[in-house]
């Protein structure tokens, strides 16, 4: 009989049958796909063997005047900027006390210290870093105690505990003296979705049904700390958030006369005067949520450190870096004072001057290239006059916010300056900004708007490109050229020429029936531009953290997808190799054909093939192989071959013969395994290839099956 070549259609479909899939591929794993045909994904190896706290969900590169090359990298715990494969931490600190307001108590033969500071503000997991202690007169020494810590547990509002490098002796017996200060980061945030917390938790109309409230029992100035109210049940927890008009508080104690002790001006809302029976509201409860109030226009205030998932926006003016924590504060890293120094607070740095309405809150912040803008996205409103430093504190989760050209803390427009703010006209809250050659296009929960430079006097205009679409995270949406493309809910999307279109996607019921959507804030999507490829990374269902990916070569127009977990990704720019994150380790990604130093596993699979319509049993002899291994770095690359044979579309496969193709150890690439001999009998079979060994790349061709009509029954 005459050999039969078998010429596969490029991609992998999996939301068809697959009989209604014949000369097609159903599955894969770690493969792409090349000029129609599919080969091994690139390998990687770690960048650098030192890590970083936390995970690493958002990756920024850029270069100094003196050609330093930075890489910015933002954790749910800290702010790096690497060089040289060395973490530098410049997370922004919070805030730092007076000289004797710490103190130590130490338990003998317990590593655990008590830390005692009044209002520390302090969150677990939060960093400190202490300095002038003087030892506690045992195994506990000045040393130790004066190093960075991360906070274990919370005790109260005044005191958390610290775990030390020595367990303490019957000696350790002091406070550390009255010298010790305690300098303390940002806020931490959350490795994880919280559900509920946030803009839209609660209902639209402004309260829950069993929303807990009382009133004011006095008039209270900007200052004082006790408040009394009417009734204080149920609002008077440790850690109980209340709301009394726009400001917050964190109640620290309570008392039998229904007055409670807090801290002013909480989440950086703003210490204010307020009368004699204004409304008190539990805004963040500590024990039933379901007594909490939210809603329309106190929702977006309630934003409550260290209550959702951490995640960063970065982008440099010039050589210096600006960072902002999702619904936090912005910072700027001046790049003259050294890796050595931190971030600070936008409106305080002294490398601009004439800051004015500096936002104190954004979803994200970005430069614009063409006419250097820094641009605030879902951020509070103006200050109260034009020489009010900050913002007003209150974020609105639709406002877009710009500074003054080639002036990043200029915020207050006037005559002089190009200053300005745009509102969102559609959805209930920003999500994502992505920045394209000509425009600067902006995505809500529903919504997709452009955002053009259109001169003075607007500085900025903003059009309404698309209603009614989704999108999946703050990082789904990524740019080609004037083309973008992103992941939403249900479907993927495209913007290109001036239409949004659905993207046809043959694995979209693969993706979207097998996904973690209690974790969608983690999908991120990435550019792999040196094979045409976008890559959007996602949690399947069964797990809680990314592990797989979906994969369009935008070229082709095809699919594919597999098994890696990377929580970032950068495309290859400034540096030559695509950087990924995970397991808190930078790795180069295209590097070799292996999973850093181990064999990579690697398949693609064919759907079943019929000879004619399937109505006779066919013989299966031989397989001539269709395979070149050039590139791979093994002196005998090799792949198996299996072939698999069924009887209907419905039954499973009933035989399965394998064979291995090899490439000859002193012969050049193309050169290998001539033929593999099977004996399979069936209506259709189907081809598998796979991967497990080190150093091995392949491309599959065209392989040719020796095959023979074999009778109907």
């Amino acid at each position: 009989m005459p050999l039969k070549s078998l010429k596969f259609k490029p991609g992998i479909v999996s939301d068809v049958t697959s009989y209604s899939n014949e000369g097609g591929f159903v599955d894969g794993d770690k493969i792409r796909f090349r000029f129609g045909f599919p080969e091994k994904f690139g390998g990687w190896t770690k960048y650098s063997p030192n890590t970083y706290e936390g995970s690493a969900r958002r990756l920024h590169n850029w270069v100094a005047l003196d050609g330093s090359d930075f890489l910015g990298l933002g954790t749910e715990l800290k702010y790096y900027i690497e060089e040289g494969q060395t973490f530098n931490d410049i997370t922004p600190i919070r805030s730092t006390t007076s000289a004797g307001d710490v103190t130590f108590a130490a338990t003998n033969g317990s590593a655990t210290l008590t830390v005692t500071d009044t209002a520390h503000g302090a969150n677990e997991n939060d960093f400190v870093t202490f300095s002038g202690a003087a030892s506690l007169g045992g195994n506990i020494t000045a040393t130790i105690l004066n190093i960075e810590y991360k906070i274990v547990s919370i005790i109260s509002s005044n005191s958390y505990t610290i775990t030390a490098s020595l367990a303490a002796n019957s000696s350790d017996t002091s406070n550390g003296g009255g010298s010790t200060v305690g300098t303390y980061q940002l806020n931490t945030g959350l490795n994880t979705t919280v559900g509920g917390t946030g803009w839209g938790a609660g209902q639209w109309s402004g309260t829950t049904s069993s929303a807990l409230s009382t009133q004011l029992n006095e008039a209270l100035d900007a200052s004082e700390t006790a408040v009394d109210v009417d009734d204080e049940t149920g609002m008077n927890t440790e850690g109980d958030v209340i709301l009394v008009d726009q400001e917050l508080m964190l109640v620290s104690a309570t008392s039998d006369d229904n007055t409670m002790t807090v801290t002013r001006g909480h989440s950086g809302t703003t210490a204010a005067t307020h009368a004699d029976n204004t409304l008190v509201r539990l805004a963040v409860g500590n024990t039933l949520a379901t007594d909490d109030f939210v809603g329309w226009g106190s929702a977006a205030s309630i934003t409550v450190p260290g209550a959702q998932i951490r995640l960063w926006s970065h982008d440099n003016f010039g050589e210096d870096l600006l960072i902002n924590a999702r619904d936090s504060g912005i910072f700027y890293w001046d790049r003259s004072n050294g890796l050595g120094n931190r971030a600070v607070e936008l409106s305080t740095t002294t490398t601009y001057l004439n800051e004015t309405s500096v936002p104190q809150i954004a979803k994200q912040i970005l430069v614009s290239d063409q006419d250097r803008h820094v641009i605030a996205f879902g951020c509070d409103g103006l200050g109260a006059t034009p020489t009010t430093i900050q913002g007003n504190g209150i974020q609105d989760p639709l406002l877009i916010r710009f500074s003054s050209q080639e002036n990043p803390v200029d915020f207050f427009p006037t005559a002089t300056n190009t200053a300005g703010d745009l509102r969102l006209g559609g959805g209930s809250t920003f999500v994502q900004a992505v920045e394209t050659k000509q425009q600067i296009l902006c995505f809500t929960n529903k919504t997709l708007h452009a955002m053009k430079f259109i001169g003075p006097p607007f500085t900025f205009g903003l059009q309404e490109l698309s209603k009614n679409i989704t999108i999946m995270s703050s990082a789904a949406a990524v740019a080609i050229e004037d083309s973008v493309f992103w992941m939403g809910v249900d479907t993927f999307y495209v913007y290109s020429g001036g239409q949004t279109l659905q993207l046809p996607c043959t694995v979209k019921d693969k993706v979207f029936l097998d996904f973690n959507f209690e974790e969608k804030d983690k999908v991120h999507a990435g550019v792999n531009s040196e094979f045409s490829e976008l890559l959007w990374f996602y949690p399947t269902a069964s797990s809680t953290e990314i592990d797989a990916y979906v994969a369009y070569n935008y070229i082709e127009k095809v699919w594919y997808y597999g098994t890696l977990a990377r929580q970032a990704w950068l495309d290859r720019g400034i540096r030559t190799l695509p950087l990924a994150t995970g397991n808190q380790y930078i790795y180069n990604h295209e590097v070799g054909f292996d999973d850093d130093g181990s064999a990579m596993t690697s398949f693609i699979e064919s759907a079943p093939i019929d000879i004619g319509d399937g109505d006779k049993f066919v013989f299966l002899k031989r397989v001539i192989p269709d395979v070149t291994f050039d590139g791979s770095t093994s002196v005998n690359p090799d792949v198996s071959f299996t072939m698999k044979a069924k009887n209907f579309p419905g039954s499973n496969f009933n035989e399965t013969t394998q064979g291995t193709t090899q490439r000859s150890a002193t012969s050049p690439v193309e050169q290998f395994t001539e033929k593999l001999d099977y004996r399979l009998r069936g209506r259709s079979f189907a081809l598998r290839i796979d991967s497990t060994s080190l150093g091995t790349k392949y491309k599959l061709g065209t392989p040719r099956v020796d095959v023979r009509e074999d009778g109907r029954r």
